[in-house]
């Protein structure tokens, strides 16, 4: 019934923002605010109190998690770019657990509902609506309308059959409070840190994990090159690529969402799809989709904006 309901409904182009009143949600606007200014002193207690053995705890934990939502939760179960076993699955809920961005589930959803409805209303960071918002402003305000009119029609049953996925949701609170926020401040008390430094230096660590991702829906969908299609409002941005370890060919990934790689080669700059084909060499990672070469080339003359270079000689597609 709701799919039917969702087919009659009006086609969305691009870019498109109507005048709606967002409503605040101060309970959201009040956490996010505390923990960007615990960030903050987490970052000051960085240069004057924590020890080394913790800094290079946080990064390591900065980035498990962006691979858990980059390798995870956007390639694999969003996008359905390739397949994992049991094991490597495990590993990748962990991981985006670490990040506390809600359930692996859950982001895959608002995912595909971007793609499809890609800065338009029903979108859920829409673009069309300015850097802020589509940056963290977003989840700061009650949903538009359209997000959960168009939300109820996008096909999750192949998440909802998966086990590992289940069980996150199911336990979604106590696994993500787990490795999000206690596992992470307990941890380097081992080592003698203090709880205070701890405590803050990991809430650093998870705001730069939200705020790096949160750049592939604001820098990405305004700052760069449109080589492949110059029609859509994602970019090539190497910028973003680097902070998020493979996601900054935006441009590439809005034309060729299937695409493990989210880029056109596996490169330097793309960890995350190296990530994927090493465990793809040890067995754990299959059924890798890419896109062939005349296809990606023909496109790019068809629909871009004219600055697409052919890959340098060496260069692995």
């Amino acid at each position: 019934m709701l799919s039917n309901q969702n087919k009659e409904l009006p086609k969305l182009i691009a870019p498109q923002a109507d005048d709606w009143k967002f409503k605040i949600s101060y309970r959201t606007v009040a956490v996010t605010s505390f923990l960007h200014l615990s960030a903050l002193y987490g970052l000051y207690l960085s240069y004057t109190s924590a020890y080394w053995a913790t800094l290079v705890f946080d990064l390591v934990l900065l980035e498990a998690s962006m691979l858990g939502l980059m390798a995870g939760a956007h390639r694999l179960w969003a996008h359905r770019s390739y397949k994992a076993t049991l094991p490597l699955q495990t590993i990748l809920m962990l991981f985006q657990s670490l990040a506390g961005q809600y359930t692996a589930l859950n982001w895959a959803k608002d995912h595909r509902l971007h793609h499809k409805h890609s800065d338009t209303d029903a979108d859920p960071h829409n673009a069309a609506r300015g850097f802020f918002f589509s940056h963290v402003g977003w989840f700061l305000v009650h949903k538009h309308p359209e997000v959960k009119r168009r939300g109820a029609s996008i096909d999750l049953s192949d998440l909802m059959r998966n086990p590992v996925l289940v069980f996150q949701k199911k336990y979604g609170f106590y696994i993500i409070t787990l490795f999000t926020y206690v596992l992470p401040t307990l941890c380097p008390m081992f080592w003698g840190e203090t709880f205070n430094t701890a405590f803050h230096v990991n809430n650093l660590r998870t705001m730069l994990c939200l705020n790096f991702v949160s750049l592939i829906n604001s820098a990405s969908h305004a700052i760069g090159k449109r080589p492949y299609d110059k029609e859509v409002l994602a970019t090539e941005n190497m910028a973003v690529n680097l902070a998020t370890l493979g996601e900054g060919f935006h441009n590439y990934h809005h034309v060729f969402p299937w695409d493990y790689r989210a880029a056109e080669l596996v490169s330097k700059l793309n960890w995350t799809a190296a990530f994927i084909e090493f465990f793809a060499w040890i067995g754990w990672a299959y059924d890798l989709k890419t896109v062939e070469n005349g296809v990606v080339v023909k496109r790019a003359k068809r629909c871009g904006d004219g600055t697409y270079e052919k890959p340098k000689l060496g260069a692995r597609r």
